[in-house]
């Protein structure tokens, strides 16, 4: 009878031979050889791999689970390999012995898919570049509609920032994407926020955020006035 320090027997399995990682040193009760680091329980005697017929085969450690499928796919013979958990007091995968040409193969296979992949991925990253760049256009042209007096350059960096993907910014958000009127003005008011009034200097020098946001907002609303109005008095001149 096993000592209670001893596992119990490997569980059996058909399909396929059982492999065990022992815990014990033991010896192959047919060529005598060991101790042995994997071995196959037979009539409740352990051999080697040689003796068991398994010894061409090589192991191949659990983690990738594509690679794993398809090497047993690409091998006639192949087998699981266990070891038992003694705080857990159970036998756990720990991969499998596959034919080297099977493993080789099954290599190959998973090369392929991973370049298929990474073409996929630039394919993706071209397509939302270009999807990028439209909605900042869009963006920009909404912004020129609402205020005809902003430089287009302005428009245009205005757009970028507020639209830059994985920002947050209101560009992102539903209503930005949607090109809601008041999404485009809150990106435009930002903008005019930190670039043509001392707010930042405001913030540097510890003054709240919303007492700065007080004292520079007739400064905001005099130069969305200015873009509003002579956007107006182009148009009024040309017609």
């Amino acid at each position: 009878m096993a000592s209670p320090a001893s596992p119990p027997a490997p569980p059996a399995r058909g399909g396929g031979p059982l492999v065990v990682q022992p815990l014990r040193r033991r010896h192959c009760a047919e060529c005598r050889r060991g101790p042995l680091t994997l071995l196959v329980m037979e009539s409740g005697a352990p051999r080697c791999l040689d003796c068991a017929d398994l010894g061409h085969l090589v192991f191949l450690p659990r983690g990738d689970t594509a690679l794993t499928r398809r090497s047993r796919e690409e091998s006639a013979l192949w087998a699981v390999v266990v070891r038992f958990n003694r705080r857990k007091g159970r036998y756990e995968r720990q991969g499998v012995l596959v034919e080297e040409a099977g493993l080789a193969r099954a290599e190959e296979r998973c090369l392929a898919d991973a370049e298929a992949r990474r073409r996929r991925r630039a394919r993706d990253a071209r397509r939302r570049a270009a999807e990028d760049v439209r909605f900042a256009e869009a963006f920009a042209a909404e912004i020129r509609r609402l205020f005809p007096g902003c430089p287009d350059e302005r428009a245009a960096a205005i757009a970028s920032h507020a639209s830059a993907r994985g920002s947050g910014r209101v560009g992102r958000s539903a209503a930005g994407r949607a090109l809601s009127e008041g999404a485009v003005v809150s990106a435009v008011v930002a903008s005019v926020r930190h670039v043509d009034t001392p707010y930042d200097a405001l913030l540097m020098s510890g003054v709240a955020r919303h007492e700065a946001r007080r004292r520079i907002a007739g400064g905001v609303e005099a130069v969305l006035r200015g873009w509003r109005t002579a956007g107006a008095e182009v148009r009024e001149a040309a017609g």
